[in-house]
């Protein structure tokens, strides 16, 4: 079993429990997932199976689209509602100052990492630190929200619904925090749902009781899965059958042993590299992502097989 499962994560897991849960399900030890959802939030978590795994980091690095529900007036330690309130403050501006305040954060940003966070510095994630009651400086961090739209504005000023598209590394918690603290009433994040990563919907995602009925109904679980190649948009070559062995332990090839493979490439999201290529074993299996060198050569970027 190897590909990428799109699973809705829903409200009170943690992305650890999905993927432990996902083992007992599927029977497999090799499971990872492709990016933190905390335990209130909700939505697309895609999940790498077996020799998927290898594209975790891959897929991490992919912008993502959230919704969000900003509470006004609180402050709390973790940036989201479910965090020790720390300030309390009413907001006596108009709804339109609230519009022109959350449409102000669009384009590149700078984020200080909340201290409730994964991020790891001197070898310590930070959130173990602030269960200690330590907080230290953290760097701001450069991110991008390439677009903010607002749903809607309550009418006691109290929340907004903001939808959201933000490169990868961007907290939804702390923007909420920061349009706050620009609104002079500071804020926090009282619902998230993340509705894709990079392209997977939420539309198409399975609960785990869904995947679980699948398995148990003795359904084809594969036909849920995306296969490791069609997530790339790369040209694709096959390795000569005399070479198989190399291409087998991951040497570098020249260009001599490869051609040109006379199959529909994948047109997936995924594209590493101008000088990369999908490589093939002469029976049609995928094995790896290669890339050629300054020198004309094919050295092996990610070996599937």
């Amino acid at each position: 079993m190897d590909g990428i499962l799109n699973i809705y994560k829903e409200k009170g897991f943690t992305s650890h429990d999905v993927v432990a849960k996902l083992r007992g399900i599927l029977k497999t030890r090799k499971i990872g997932h492709t990016g933190t959802l905390d335990p209130d939030a909700t939505g697309v978590l895609p999940v790498c199976i077996g020799r998927a795994t290898k594209l975790c980091d891959m897929l991490t690095d992919k912008n993502k689209d959230y919704e969000a529900v900003i509470r006004f007036g609180l402050t709390t330690d973790t940036e989201d509602i479910s965090g020790n309130v720390i300030k309390t403050r009413e907001y006596n501006g108009t709804k339109e100052e609230i519009r022109d305040t959350i449409l102000s954060f669009k384009g590149d940003i700078y984020q200080i990492p909340p201290m409730y966070s994964a991020i790891k510095v001197n070898g310590h994630k930070l959130y173990e630190l602030a269960r200690k009651g330590i907080e230290i400086d953290r760097e701001a961090r450069k991110c991008t929200i390439y677009d903010i739209d607002i749903i809607s504005i309550s009418d006691d000023l109290t929340r907004a619904r903001i939808r959201t598209k933000v490169s990868k590394g961007t907290y939804i918690r702390t923007l909420c925090n920061d349009i706050g603290e620009k609104l002079g009433c500071g804020a926090c994040m009282e619902e998230l749902t993340r509705t894709r990563s990079g392209t997977f919907e939420i539309n198409d995602a399975l609960t785990l009781k869904q995947v679980e009925d699948i398995v148990y109904s003795e359904e084809d679980i594969l036909k849920y899965l995306v296969s490791i190649e069609d997530v790339f948009s790369l040209p694709c070559y096959k390795v000569n059958e005399e070479y198989e062995k190399r291409l087998f332990n991951g040497n570098e090839l020249e260009k001599n042993m490869i051609a040109v493979y006379d199959k529909q490439c994948p047109k997936g999201f995924l594209h590493t590299g101008e000088k990369d290529i999908c490589l093939y074993f002469p029976d049609g299996r995928f094995a790896a992502i290669y890339r050629e060198t300054n020198e004309g050569h094919y050295k092996v970027y990610k070996m599937f097989c």
